[in-house]
């Protein structure tokens, strides 16, 4: 699972049938660096599936491939991502590594 920020969202024209009622989201993942706001997210914005109701500027924990459809499983859906929760907040902690500190 990775962490990410809603950026926007996407509309439709149309939907397939079998797709479950939600949304598609914008979500901006974001690192360590900019989950502790002193970088930038360098990562591909990517589209997600939404049931949760996740706003605009929301911190979202997305997981993606395979994953993505579990919550719908048996049935067949064409997520690669999806928005498995809402977070308040991330705490991003050092973790020691062979005597180095690492974010």
């Amino acid at each position: 699972m990775r962490v990410g920020r809603v950026i926007g969202s996407v509309t439709l024209s149309s939907r397939l049938d079998d797709v479950p009622p939600g949304r598609f989201l914008i979500v901006q993942p974001e690192d360590a660096a900019a989950l502790q706001a002193v970088g930038v997210p360098t990562a591909e914005p990517v589209v997600a599936y939404d049931e949760l109701g996740a706003g605009l500027g929301a911190r979202v924990g997305i997981s993606e491939g395979r994953e993505a459809a579990m919550p719908f499983h048996p049935r067949r859906v064409p997520f690669d991502v999806y928005c498995a929760a809402l977070m308040d907040a991330v705490h991003v902690a050092r973790v020691m590594q062979k005597g180095v500190a690492r974010r």
